[in-house]
């Protein structure tokens, strides 16, 4: 079956379930706040991890103490799909374990 984008009632849905998560410019998008830069990086390492497992990988971007993850499905034009919906939930579940908020 092929990944189709979502409408966008059907993204906000997914996203009450996603708190801090919001849309930006078609991508799903978070930043996190952390500790220090050290474990900012270690966030980044595990969400690589989490990206090789789904086949699916986003943009981080690595500041002093956060991390932005910006995710949208490429082969569908940029649009946001389940996929994406799926890291972010990862993400998410992730994060608060390095300290994330």
């Amino acid at each position: 079956m092929a990944v189709q984008p979502l409408a966008p009632e059907e993204i906000e849905d997914r996203l009450a379930g996603l708190p801090g998560w919001s849309v930006d410019e078609d991508r799903l998008t978070r930043t996190y706040r952390l500790g220090s830069h050290i474990a900012a990086a270690a966030l980044v390492m595990h969400i690589a991890r989490v990206q090789d497992e789904l086949d699916h990988h986003s943009d981080l971007t690595l500041g002093y103490h956060s991390v932005t993850v910006s995710v949208h499905t490429h082969s569908v034009g940029g649009k946001v799909t389940e996929l994406d919906v799926e890291l972010a939930r990862r993400v998410s579940d992730l994060a608060p374990a390095h300290g994330a908020s």
